[in-house]
């Protein structure tokens, strides 16, 4: 029978069984302990405790869900296998670190989610790879530095979320590269300082969250000076802030303000008067108990929350309520007193109702409420020592110490008697002016890794009789010229390990009794004349070594000041010809030829006779050229050319 008179049917059932024998063009993966989703395609392997990123998920996977795995470790090109991925949930897998290029290859990826791991540094190249990222959150884990450079990837980022981390100190830069960031967010740290320049180039930016720090003052400089025509919102509540002065909040955009649950208790009328777009502006729950009418600064305001303050509804109040009245500004919030105003919603006291008492009265009733309040207080055993939370402190031998106890702020409260006070190993990062009030007598003051970038002026005012401070092993790059204000009678100053480019002269100006001055292991490359010049007459040891020095250029009078004093000076540079000439403790040897490997350059005859020295016997070869280069060469590289040549340049008396 022809083909073409076959029944229907049959070709149906032909054509079946051809696409059965078919093979498909992709055949979807799926790893063994997870749920693939074939239409959206997406892949959760949720609570798996899964080692390692599975290499078997499909390529054309767009969403990754991997919570509640074991990584602890991204490696690098950790998702190559996937590049199509545009969502990647990696929450609650115990991540340790992100090596670099972990994520290289997601070019397609929007959003990340890192929170709850154990991620304690966000490095350079952590996020290398991500340039389409528009939300990446790395809430609740351990971070406590953010490398320069750690986002300059994410130029299309929105959203950045560090919240629950342990912050204390935001360097400069420290989120370069986000080109589209609208909302930062910072809450629940411990940060007590920010560089003026933390937010720098951050243009978009229009909402910051920095509730739940410990920033005792309100960063007028940073904030005025990185975000006044980008920020349109601010977030500043509970940290314990107890003061906001004149033109404190100088943003142009500003539209709202919280300033909620902290500790204000003064707030002067010119403080929001930079911010002309503020509208909302939150006081509430802080100690304020009087406030002044805004200043003509900030004609757009039409919320004022003054909900939690202790209010003192009377004669006093009596101008700001006629202010709201007439710039129709709504007040939020209720009297705290007098007795028959207390709990009277602002907006319902009218002005005529705010009088005062006679100030006997008044004073009658603010010691009542002081007594009422404020408990009776409670003696002290007399052999009990004076020492703040979280420290140990000897009455005996008057040591106080908080070393590596985790402090992000400098205790206070210590005994007057206090001669040690030892506070190394933890995470102040900046120590701010007068640090250390009430210790007069403390003899040695120890802030070695303490993570600090900076001093401020007047940091150890009122210390008068310290003799001992070091700050070695910081992060120091430079001091302030006040840093040592204060500190009359220092005399050892250590400041190795640190990150100084040069000699820190001016500061060095404040404290001109130092006999020891450490300096080792920093990178200053140029020791110009006169960067001692502060410490004529008191300086006996100076230590330069374990740097990267290339000159150093002493005047003839501090030479002169070095042999009067007899100070050793160690360094690891080649010696000067008028090295014997003073009393310097060199410590550099060759290192070739072998006939002098080992010896000390002080000893060895080729640097007696290349600088003036002692002549040698002649066996001279080369030309006269030659001989200059290698006389007027240091001194390892003339030992490296051998006995012969340095013999030469010797008898030809070159200088």
């Amino acid at each position: 029978m022809p083909v073409l008179d076959l029944p229907n049917p049959f070709w149906v059932l032909l054509l079946g069984l051809l696409l059965l024998c078919i093979p498909p063009s992709h055949t979807a993966k799926c790893p063994q302990q997870c749920i693939c989703d074939q239409i959206q395609l997406k892949v959760a392997c949720v609570n798996k405790n899964l080692t390692q990123v599975p290499s078997t998920v499909d390529e054309i996977t767009v969403k990754l869900d991997l919570r509640g795995s074991d990584i602890q470790e991204l490696p690098s090109g950790a998702f190559k296998h996937t590049p199509y991925l545009t969502h990647l949930w990696l929450p609650r897998c115990n991540i340790r670190r992100v090596k670099e290029g972990a994520f290289r290859g997601l070019g397609r990826l929007v959003f990340l989610n890192l929170a709850y791991n154990n991620i304690e540094i966000l490095y350079q190249e952590s996020f290398d790879g991500l340039s389409s990222l528009k939300e990446l959150f790395i809430d609740h884990n351990r971070v406590e530095e953010i490398k320069p450079g750690a986002f300059s990837q994410l130029g299309f980022l929105n959203l950045l979320s560090v919240t629950h981390n342990q912050l204390v100190y935001m360097p400069h830069l420290a989120f370069q590269g986000l080109q589209n960031i609208k909302w930062l967010r910072l809450s629940h740290n411990s940060l007590n300082y920010l560089d003026t320049e933390a937010f720098a180039g951050l243009f978009t930016l229009n909402r910051l969250s920095l509730d739940h720090n410990e920033l005792q003052f309100f960063p007028t400089e940073t904030m005025t000076r990185e975000l006044r025509q980008s920020s349109k919102g601010d977030t500043r509540h509970y940290n314990p802030m107890t003061y906001l002065g004149e033109n404190a909040v100088s943003m142009a955009k500003l539209t709202h303000l919280f300033l909620d649950h902290m500790s204000l208790q003064d707030l002067v009328n010119t403080a929001v008067s930079k911010s002309p777009n503020l509208v909302h502006l939150d006081i509430s729950h802080n100690q304020l108990r009087v406030l002044q009418p805004f200043s003509e600064g900030s004609p757009k305001l039409a919320r004022l929350s003054l909900a939690g303050n202790p209010i003192n509804c009377n004669c006093y109040l009596r101008p700001l309520r006629e202010w709201a009245i007439y710039r129709k500004v709504k007040l939020l919030g209720t009297c705290g007193g007098p007795a028959h105003l207390s709990g009277e919603s602002l907006e319902a006291v009218y002005p005529k109702e705010l009088r005062c008492q006679s100030q006997e009265a008044m004073l009658k009733a603010e010691f009542e409420e002081a007594t009422r309040i404020t408990p009776p207080p409670t003696q002290e055993p007399e052999n009990k020592i004076k020492c703040p939370a979280n420290c140990v402190c000897e009455a005996e031998t008057h040591h106080s110490s908080c070393e590596n106890r985790g402090h992000t702020k400098v205790p206070r409260g210590f005994s007057p008697e206090t001669r040690l006070l030892d506070m190394r190993g933890n995470n102040f990062h900046y120590i701010p002016s007068n640090s250390f009030p009430g210790v007069a007598q403390v003899v040695s003051l120890h802030l070695q890794r303490c993570k600090i970038v900076d001093v401020e002026v007047g940091a150890f005012s009122g210390m008068k009789g310290l003799i001992y401070l070091y700050l070695s092993e910081n992060d120091l790059t430079s001091l302030s010229p006040e840093a040592f204000k204060g500190a009359s009678g220092l005399e050892k100053l250590y400041l190795g390990g640190n990150k100084l480019k040069e000699v820190p002269t001016e500061a060095l100006s404040k404290a001109r009794n130092i006999e020891d001055l450490r300096l080792s292991g920093n990178l200053i490359r140029w020791v110009g004349p006169n960067a001692f010049k502060p410490l004529d007459g008191s300086l006996k040891d100076l230590y330069l070594d374990k740097m990267r020095l290339e000159k150093v250029s002493f005047s003839p009078k501090e030479l002169n000041q070095v042999h009067k004093n007899r100070c050793p000076i160690s360094i690891n540079l080649h010696p000067w010809k008028w090295i014997e000439k003073v009393n310097l403790k060199v410590r550099a040897t060759c290192a070739n030829p072998p006939e002098v490997k080992g010896r000390k350059v002080k000893d060895v005859y080729v640097f007696k006779a290349c600088s003036g020295g002692e002549s040698l016997p002649h066996k001279a070869t080369g030309t006269e050229k030659e001989h200059k280069r290698l006389c007027r060469a240091p001194v390892s590289v003339i030992c490296r050319h051998g006995r012969r040549r340095a013999r030469a340049c010797a008898n030809q008396k070159l200088r």
